[in-house]
């Protein structure tokens, strides 16, 4: 699926803020077409590959078309699930990506096509993999779900299977503690949330793979089973990641990247605004209403980036 959003931002405070970050950007017309740049020689048109479902990365996939937008920039947002994306940034189809979890969860992405791939830095160092239940279950941890696989109907509601995390619950999770039997549902994060909206509602226990910061921590009452094998990792990295010569072609928008992060406070308002309390219908519009409430964002990075 294919967002085209090139609608003016309307609020006058997230204009002034981005200016002062970024400076004034215009285009200058070049012999050949689709070949414009902005002032600070940046092509102007982007796109933006996004991961079906991981709402962080959509989040701030729609953060960063706002503030470029702002600026002159065309932004092209595009969805699919990690392996495409992956594959269309080492081939050229797409620029930029802002959701590559490392060391762990996208190891295998960044090994098959990380020669053809350019790391513009990491905004975000708190990420955790997680299987969650509801707040009143039973299970404290992943062995409690082992050896009662019954109290949630013996299934394990999973989400993309070309995700990271479904990769790491079938590789490592599964045969570390014993759940072989139980039964692994691969589906999609919508269809994952739902049933998860849906058990909560009724009362029904339920165990899904999660991670956190997610929105689905604020909109339900939920805990994490506890993982004293290690098998979900650490605290990992989010980095932005762009396609060979995305530095080259883009050298102020890749220096401004450099300087990006997010606290797990900013990170998680952002969500919640967008996906909890606008149910992730007006993205654009929470986008450029939590820049506008957010001002700090965008000053901390006129501050690194010495615009």
């Amino acid at each position: 699926m294919t967002l085209r959003t090139r609608r003016p931002l309307d609020l006058a405070a997230t204009a002034t803020a981005t200016a002062l970050l970024l400076g004034a950007c215009s285009t200058t017309d070049s012999d050949a077409p689709g070949s414009a740049t902005t002032e600070g020689g940046d092509l102007q048109e982007v796109t933006i590959a996004v991961h079906n479902g991981w709402d962080e990365g959509i989040a701030v996939s729609y953060l960063w078309e706002a503030i470029l937008e702002e600026e002159g920039y065309s932004v092209e947002l595009e969805m699919a699930d990690p392996g495409p994306v992956y594959t269309g940034l080492a081939g050229g189809d797409f620029d930029l990506n802002f959701d590559m979890w490392l060391p762990v969860t996208h190891a295998d992405y960044l090994e098959q096509f990380g020669d053809d791939l350019e790391q513009l830095g990491a905004w975000y160092d708190d990420a955790r993999l997680t299987i969650a239940v509801n707040e009143d279950s039973p299970l404290q941890s992943l062995e409690d779900l082992a050896a009662q696989p019954d109290v949630v109907g013996n299934r394990l509601v999973g989400i993309e299977p070309g995700a990271g995390l479904t990769r790491i619950t079938k590789d490592e999770v599964i045969p570390t503690y014993g759940l072989e039997d139980l039964d692994f549902v691969e589906s999609s994060t919508p269809a994952m949330l739902a049933e998860l909206s849906g058990a909560v509602d009724a009362g029904r226990d339920i165990a899904v793979t999660l991670w956190r910061p997610h929105w689905a921590y604020d909109a339900f009452p939920l805990r994490d089973l506890e993982d004293p094998e290690g098998t979900l990792g650490e605290a990992e990295r989010i980095e932005t990641v762009g396609r060979t010569g995305f530095a080259a072609d883009f050298p102020q928008l890749a220096s401004w990247l450099g300087e990006f992060t997010l606290t797990g406070e900013q990170l998680f308002s952002l969500e919640n605004l967008m996906f909890n309390e606008n149910g992730g219908e007006k993205n654009e519009e929470s986008a450029a209403q939590w820049l506008a409430d957010n001002p700090e964002l965008l000053e901390d990075l006129t501050a690194a980036s010495g615009a």
